[in-house]
């Protein structure tokens, strides 16, 4: 019985919405773009911060990344044409960071020269990257073909070399790809694998490999380049001397990665007379870039809900011009005997119609805008559960709210009054 009661009140709610169509419409729309501008601005923001998440996620949670930098020292003196710069990391170094840390779990050692690669008539620029097999398990990559580099590799001096994609393409093209001989500067490396690589920057820390890379055991690299490299500049000539440029080390527990990360600066500090190296840790980086991904959200969020005040206020204020122009109406049926309640629920039910109208299609809107905007700018959006949701319920409270009092106000109409107002 009840129910069938609420069906009627349902059905005689939609019923006098539609006897003024265009009205009910424009009182919807303050609605529809708070619950559409919530969805969008929700999902631009959290495809604007997906990407460098997923980025700093890449570096590991569990890594801290150890770089080499120029001193200002070094940068003003490298416009001599006698100096050597002589900078960054060093064997020793690497040695100190694994015997002195129980909580490491494993460190890779990268040295990185640039060199031009030959296959044929092909050439490439590349960044050699000397390495142990250690790299492939701290920065993951999908391997497209053959294999890594392997700890025999390194402890035998082979002169093997793990191509990216992109280098693959370029230099081997048609070229069947493992087993070739690739030339890097006068010396020829057996093409063993191909992986695919990243590239770019997370936040202010460098991604680890670039799309031009090309892997060798670090013991070649050392035995067949050198730790002094010679770059001829605008008719200057620099040198350099590097034993390591970066250091990636993998802490056993998340727990210990800041402190290790600590221990570490504070060894550096007491072996290097100058500030020629730089400790990067990607968790403290998630975490602030998760921060501030929660705090743009919550902005975000707070100016489109604006919007959705503005619609619940501009629902309340027809919904107040109705009571007065159904004044008649009102008396007509508290005289035959409906009781307050039931004038309360009829008003309080149109409001809600339109709330929860205006807010699917509010949702249509908010789904289509950020398609629009991945299409046209491509821009990563990104659609959650929540933004969808959250704007729903918000627009039936905002129904409830803001139609309660027009349907107190209605059903405290005196009958006798109602029944001469014309």
């Amino acid at each position: 019985m009840r129910q069938a009661k609420v069906i009627r009140n349902i059905a005689l709610g939609i019923e006098n919405l539609l006897l003024h169509k265009l009205r009910s419409f424009l009182t919807m729309l303050g609605i529809v773009f708070g619950v559409g501008s919530v969805i969008a601005m929700l999902s631009v923001g959290e495809g604007a911060s997906k990407e460098a998440l997923d980025q700093i996620r890449k570096l590991g949670s569990n890594n801290i990344i150890v770089s080499a930098i120029k001193s200002i020292d070094d940068e003003a003196a490298s416009t001599t044409h006698s100096h050597m710069s002589i900078y960054g990391l060093t064997y020793e170094d690497h040695i100190r960071v694994v015997e002195s840390f129980g909580t490491i779990r494993q460190t890779a050692p990268v040295k990185l020269i640039r060199k031009e690669g030959r296959l044929g008539e092909r050439a490439l620029e590349l960044r050699i990257v000397g390495t142990t097999a250690e790299w492939f398990e701290l920065v993951r990559r999908p391997i497209l073909a053959g294999r890594v580099l392997l700890d025999s590799d390194v402890e035998d001096n082979l002169p093997v070399a793990v191509l990216t994609e992109f280098g693959a393409r370029k230099l081997l093209a048609a070229e069947s790809t493992i087993g070739q001989s690739l030339r890097i500067g006068g010396d020829y490396f057996e093409v063993v694998g191909i992986v695919k690589s990243e590239s770019g920057q997370a936040g202010n820390i460098q991604v680890p490999d670039e799309q031009i890379d090309v892997y060798i055991p670090i013991s070649v690299a050392r035995t067949y380049f050198g730790d002094i490299m010679v770059r001829m500049t605008a008719g200057t000539r620099e040198r350099e001397m590097v034993e390591l440029h970066q250091m990636i080390v993998q802490v056993g527990s998340i727990d210990d990665v800041e402190p290790t990360a600590k221990g570490i600066e504070d060894m550096l500090e007491r072996f290097h007379k100058k500030k020629d190296y730089l400790v990067s840790v990607p968790l403290a980086l998630l975490r602030q870039a998760e921060a501030t991904k929660r705090t743009f959200n919550i902005v975000l969020g707070s100016i489109a809900g604006i919007s959705l005040l503005v619609g619940g206020i501009g629902i309340m204020n027809i919904m107040l011009a109705s009571v007065t122009e159904r004044t008649q109406e009102i008396g007509i049926r508290r005289a035959i005997g409906a009781k307050r309640r039931q004038i309360v629920s009829q008003f309080l039910i149109e409001t809600v119609v339109l709330s929860i109208v205006g807010g699917l299609i509010g949702i249509g809107l908010g789904v289509l805008v950020p398609f629009l905007v991945t299409y046209f700018a491509g821009m990563a959006t990104v659609i959650t559960v929540s933004s969808i949701v959250l704007p729903l319920v918000i627009s039936f409270a905002v129904g409830i709210v803001f139609g309660l009092y027009p349907a107190v106000r209605a059903a405290k109409v005196d009958p006798i009054v109602a029944l001469r107002h014309e």
